[in-house]
This record gives C-alpha cells, structure tokens and sequence, in this order.
C-alpha cells in the first residue's frame, strides 16, 4: 500500500470531473495573487543580513546604544580637484552636503560626524593648560584668516586620515543609521534612502571642481535595489529564451504557450503570497522567483511530452491529459515535495534573510504544485497538444549512444570517472574560501561605482572603513582604572601585530594623548599612571572622542582598522581576540566579540561555515528519505542521490576556481540546485522502472525512457542552463556568478540523471531487483 499512489485515482477524478470548475478558480486566484504581487516591495534590513543569536551580535545589539557610529553607517567623501580643502567655496558645499545628509530621514543626526559637526574638537595645551573647541569656530567666516586656522585646527582634532584625507583633498561625513526610524517605526527603507543620497548629494553638488564618493551597507543594498530593474530584463529575456525554445521542441504554439503561462501563473501566485503574508523580496532573493519559474518550466514540459505522447497514441484529448496526469502524479509529486522540503532546509541558517528565501522558494514550491501538476493538465484536456513528431529522430544517434551507459562496460567506466572526478573535486574545494575573497563590495562588478568609491576611501584615508570592534567591559566607575586600561593597552599591542591588521584606538590613546598634555607635551609621560585621580583627569573633558567610553564608566570599545574584510583577514582577527578573551577575561574585566562592520562580517562567516554542512546535511538527508519512502529501496535512494552529490562537490569545485566564496548570497546556491535535479532523477528513474516492470532488459528501457522523459529532461536542462547562462552579462556581480553556477548545475544534474543514474542502476540493481509493487504510471 501506498497513501500517494491510492490517492491517484481520487484526485484524478475529482480534478477532471470539475473542469470548469478548477479553472474558474485559478482564474480568481491569480487575479487576486496578482493584485497582491503588484503591490510587492522591494527592501533590506540590516539585521536580516547578520545572525543575531551568534554571541558576538549578541554583544553587539545589546552593546549598540553605546558605540555611536561602529554599527551601520555611510560614509560621504567629497573631494576638492583643487589643490586642497581649505577654500571658502569647498567649505561652504562641504557644510550645504553636511546640512543635507543630517536632514536626510534614517540618520542618527546624534552621532553624525565631519569637520562641521560640533562633536569633532580640537585640543591643545598651553601655559593655562587645556584649550580647544570645534574644529569649525562659531566666528568662521571663510575669509582667508580662519581657513588658516581652521588648517591648524584640523592638525590638532587628529582627524587626518580619519575625517580628513591624507594629502588634504577630501573630507568624511560619517552618518551612523537608524534600522527602525524613531519617527515612524518603520523599517529603513534603502532604497529610497539611496536614492535620496543621490539625489541630495552626488547628483546636488557633484561638478568639475567637487567629486562625491559614498561607501556603506545602505549604499550597497541601494546599489542591488537599483539593479533589480536589470534582474527583471534578465528574467524577461529568459522568459522569451523558453518560449522560443518550447516551439521549436513542441512544433505547437499551444504546447510552447500553456507550460509558460502556468509557470509565469505560479510565479504571480508566489509573489502575491509572499506579500499577503507581510513578506518582501530583498536583493538577495529577487532570484527566487526565476528559480520558481525554472522548476515549473521543468514539470510543465514533463506533462506537455506526456500529454503529446498519448495523443500521439491515439487517445482523444481529455483522455490523453487524464493519463499524463496518471502517470506523473506520484513522480511529479514527490519531485517537488523533495524540493520543497529541500528548501525549507534552510532555515537552519541563522541568518533571516536565508530563512526569508527559504519561504519563498517553499511557497513558490506549492504554488506549482497546483499551477503545474493540477491546471496545466486540466488546460490540455481541453486545448490537447500536438506530438513533437519525428523530426526528434535526429536524435536518436544520441540516444542510441547514451544507451551505451546503461550496459556493463561502459557503466563501469562512467561510474569509475564520476567517482575520480568527485575525489578531485573534494580536494580542490579544499580551498574554498568562507566570506569576501575581494575588497568591496563582491556582489558588485570591480568597476561599478560604489566599488570606484570604496578604492577612494581606502586609497586616501589612513583609518579604514572595514573595523572590527572589541567590547570590554568592566564595574562600575572602573573603565580608565589603572588596571583596566594596562590590560586594554596589552590587548591593543598584540592585536596590532596581527596580518591585516593597520592600527587600533582605544581610551589607552585617549589617556596617552591627556597624559601628555596635562605635562607640557611631553613625550616620555605617554605611559598610564597608577593614580586614579590621574588618569580621571586625563581622560575627562571634551577632547574625548564620542562613544569611546559610556556615562556609567563600564564599557569602553577597542577600534581595529583593518586592512580589508577578506575572510583570512577576518578569521585571524577574530582567533586573535577570542584567545587573548579566553586567557585573560576575569570578574574585573572582560573583553567581548565584536561589532564594528567587520565584527558582524566576521560572526556571519563563523555561522555560515558550520551552517553550509548541516544545509546539505539535511538536504540530502530529506531528498533520500522522501525517495526511499517513494520507491522503497535504498538502492534506487543511491542511484538517484549519487549525481546530486555529484554535481554538489563540482560546483563547490568551480566556486574556488572561480574565487567565489560561500556567503549570504552564494549559500543557498547548492541547496536550490540539489532540489531542481532531484526533479531529473525521480522522473527518469520512475520511467525506467516502469519500463523494467513491463519485463524489458535495462538497456531497452532505457532507450524507451530517453525517447520519452529523457527527451524532456534534455530540453528542459538546456533550456534552463541557457536562460541562466544569460546572467553572465548582469552588471550586478552576484547575479552574473548565482548565473555561472545555477548554469553549471542544471547542465551537470541533466547529464547525472542522463549518464551517471543508468549506470549506477546497472551496478546496483538487477532487474530482479527492482521492487514489483511501486508507482509505476500507467497508460
């Protein structure tokens, strides 16, 4: 007995019994999932992009209200093409963009930053002791007198390299960002908020003699945003790649238009589900709904043959869809349930916007369950379809030459290469890196704009925009004790040693800096002093920089500039802190992991790393034991599972060779493509079984199964890796590799089901073997 295959006759009637009846409801569906997917927004959050149960976001949300500017913020260059910034017209635009960006909804007004906010001071000692006060003086006038000072006091803020270029012809304003707007409570929305960058700062004030430069998350996502009108030309130019292709494989207008529409329809019912159920798409899953459409394209040429074929046998209409439904019911069925479970795997990332992508492509799962396997079978019951007729015999030399691999020798042979090929790729993919393997943005072309801006800032300004932030903690009253700041200053010398790491800042800097001024500048007393009222005098006043230490005197961070955001650098540091945290952490003190961008960066790249394997872990694990439960041998589980595995361990294989490295964007990749090839394998393996069972040797039903579903597995892998591969060309870098590689598993788990999977039964299995009692579809 199986629960599935006793539903088939159920289904069956109760689907083309009700004709009408089931198309009028699709009709109401998919015009009011229409009205609901054409009010889908796109969005971002930088919460979803980080996993905050990892100890160090931990930390660092709970730590957030204290370190103003160390979380998500952008970063404004404006740069002079004269000879410096000290010219009343430079500074006069430097003020109008400062006035701009502090107006600009989402900022943190509070901690933003630049020569023109009041919170950047300069200090100097004199013979009355301390003096200083803001950068631009309250009397600036922009004559040629308080540039000249303002030069000078540009000097003693020490905010050269920082907030000011290194050769003077650029300055910084750093604008930390609000995720939820105190105002509305809304989630920012960076989209607009780029736009808004753009249009109040570059498009404003960018000229001949001004150049602006903006670097941050915000500006990235913005950026990924912006292209989603790109992705949506891409996915219209695979959509027209299909149709093309499904004419000349069907020969019928019919059999090309009612599969591509019942695709297009599973997509608008899945994007209006996603936005009936609060959800939005964000730039790393506007993919999905290509995916969605590749899957039923899959399945919708499945029935198409099918129905072709029966009406090719004589069967009238009805009766030939009623028997293509028959017969790819339990096949079908099972195919995309694994795929959606597949999916749903996911969600053992901690990581929201994997898990967001996760529903999505789950969603999209059941919406072609019933588009594909429900209303295109009732929509051919009353078009029908002409069969392909014979000008496929062209490839029967093809099919006469991959009939070869269902036969001992060659068998032998495919399996003996797919096996050396999968110990090969295992050990290059050794090498495959975990996070950013470039500086940048990755997911952006090298030439695009924002990464041109990155290379600005990174060339100009000593003090990087890639940092990774300490926390420590102390009692209270105690964070610039002796004691506190002895153990900070250790830390500090041996982080600093460390490969990519450029310099750290501390309140140990703050008090150096005091020390020596509260003494006449004097060098030889930058050494902290065991009196508290000492050091309590040299690190109060107004010379101490924002968020270096908070109101309650026990919490005081540790800024790391690094020299990039790769993972090896990431990785170093982070080892690097954890192990000075593990040895010297006491009830006193204690040093915690991390904020900062590359903080964030490096806790995601830990999660991602253990996460990649318990993905594929349970991936498998569910495919296999859907499979098992279909078919139930575990033989047949291997024959089908080897080539998915396959095709896993090279495309990981071809991520290092590409230098692509896992990541939030690239993560998904393996899991998506596992659950579109198990749709290959579970529907030839049905076909030849089903051959096997009518008493035929293995070789001629294969031969029979590659006439029939094989022809449609081929065209459908081609069509799909053709349709991707178009990606290539996207201006958008993540998009062009998700295109490398969804290209590479289609065609790969098209020829595993094609070659590896015959050869594998034939090794495994006998035809006495194969279990009597199964699924096999009738006609």
């Amino acid at each position: 007995m199986h629960p599935l295959k006793d539903s088939e006759a159920i289904v069956e009637r109760t689907l083309f019994g009700h004709r009408p009846l089931i198309l009028a409801l699709c009709l109401l569906m998919t015009c009011v999932f229409g009205y609901y997917a054409s009010n889908l927004t796109m969005g971002a959050s930088f919460e979803k992009m980080i996993p905050t149960s990892h100890p160090y976001i931990a930390n660092f949300l709970e730590n957030k209200q204290e370190m103003a500017g160390l979380g998500n913020t952008v970063r404004i260059a404006v740069e002079t093409t004269g000879d410096d910034i000290y010219s009343a017209e430079f500074q006069e635009t430097l003020k109008q963009i400062n006035d701009e960006v502090f107006f600009i909804p989402g900022v943190d007004r509070s901690g933003l930053k630049s020569i023109w906010t009041p919170n950047v001071r300069w200090t100097e000692v004199t013979e009355e002791g301390f003096v200083g006060g803001p950068v631009i003086p309250s009397e600036y006038d922009g004559s040629d007198a308080e540039l000249d000072k303002l030069r000078a006091n540009v000097a003693k803020s020490g905010s050269i390299g920082s907030l000011v270029a290194n050769n003077h012809k650029s300055a910084i304003i750093l604008a930390p960002l609000y995720d939820i707007s105190p105002e509305t409570g809304e989630a920012l929305d960076y989209d607009q908020f780029s736009q808004r960058l753009e249009a109040l700062v570059r498009d404003k004030y960018e000229s001949d003699t001004v150049k602006i430069h903006i670097t941050g998350f915000a500006k990235v996502v913005g950026d990924l945003i912006e292209g989603a009108g790109q992705v949506a030309t891409f996915f219209a130019m695979a959509i027209a790649i299909t149709l093309v292709l499904l004419l000349i494989y069907s020969r019928s207008l019919i059999g090309a238009l009612v599969p591509l529409i019942c695709s297009l329809i599973a997509v608008v019912w899945q994007l209006g589900s996603l936005r009936l159920l609060g959800f939005e798409l964000d730039p790393y899953s506007m993919l999905v709904p290509f995916l969605v459409f590749a899957i039923a394209i899959s399945h919708g040429v499945q029935i198409v043959n099918s129905t072709a074929s029966e009406i090719g046998h004589g069967f009238d209409k009805l009766q030939a869809a009623r028997n293509a439904f028959r017969m790819l019911y339990v096949p079908g069925f099972i195919a995309l349930l694994s795929d959606g479970i597949g999916f749903i795997t996911l969600m053992v990332i901690d990581i929201t916007v994997i898990q967001d992508l996760a529903i999505a492509a789950s969603l999209g799962i059941a919406t072609i369950i019933l588009t594909n396997l429900v209303i295109l079978p009732v929509v051919l019951s009353y078009t029908g379809v002409r069969a392909a007729g014979d000008h496929f015999d062209l490839l029967e030399k093809l099919w006469k030459l991959l009939q070869a691999a269902s036969r001992p020798v060659p068998a032998t042979m495919i399996t003996l290469v797919a096996a050396l090929m999968v110990i090969w790729g295992v050990e290059y993919s050794r090498d495959l890196k975990i996070g950013d393997l470039d500086a940048g943005a990755p997911e952006l072309r090298p030439d695009s704009r924002y990464n041109q801006d990155n290379a600005f800032v990174t060339s100009n300004f000593a003090t990087s925009a890639d940092l990774f932030v300490v926390m420590v903690k102390t009692s209270d009253d105690a964070c610039v004790s002796y004691d506190t700041l002895t153990m900070v200053e250790h830390f500090q010398s041996m982080i600093n040693r460390v490969p990519g790491v450029q310099s750290s800042f501390s309140m140990v800097n703050v008090a150096k800096r005091g020390l020596v001024g509260m003494n006449e500048g004097n060098l030889k007393w930058a050494e902290l002093s065991r009196n508290n009222f000492v050091m309590n005098s040299a690190t109060a006043g107004k010379h101490v920089p924002p968020g270096m230490v908070n109101s309650d005197c026990n919490f005081l961070p540790i800024v790391i500039y690094l020299n990039d955001h790769k993972a090896e650098t990431l990785t170093r540091v982070a080892d690097a802190a954890a192990d000075f945290a593990a040895q010297h952490n006491d009830g006193s003190v204690r040093f915690e992991l991390a904020a900062g961008n590359a903080g964030i960066e490096a806790a995601t790249n830990i999660v991602i790393e253990t996460a990649q394997y318990e993905m594929l872990a349970w991936v498998y694990g569910v495919v296999g034991v859907l499979v098992f439960l279909t078919f139930r041998s575990v033989k047949t589980v291997i024959c089908i599972i080897m080539p998915l595995a396959m095709t896993s361990v090279l495309c990981q294989a071809l991520m290092t060779y590409m230098g692509i490295g896992v990541k939030v964007a690239t993560l998904p990749v393996i899991a998506l493509g596992v659950g579109i090839g198990v749709d290959y394998g579970i529907y030839i393996y049905s076909k030849l079984k089903f051959y096997m069972d009518q008493g035929e040797p293995l070789t001629d039903a294969y031969l029979h199964t590659l006439r029939s579903t094989g022809k449609a597995v081929a065209f459908t892998g081609l069509t799909l890796a053709i349709g991707v591969g178009t990606w290539a060309w996207s201006p958008i870098k993540f998009q062009a590799d998700l295109g490398v590689l969804l290209t590479f598993m289609f065609l790969w788990n098209m020829l595993g089901a094609l070659i590896l999977l015959p050869a594998l039964a034939r090794l495994i299995l006998r035809p006495k073997e194969l279990p009597k009692a199964g699924l096999e579809p009738t006609s």
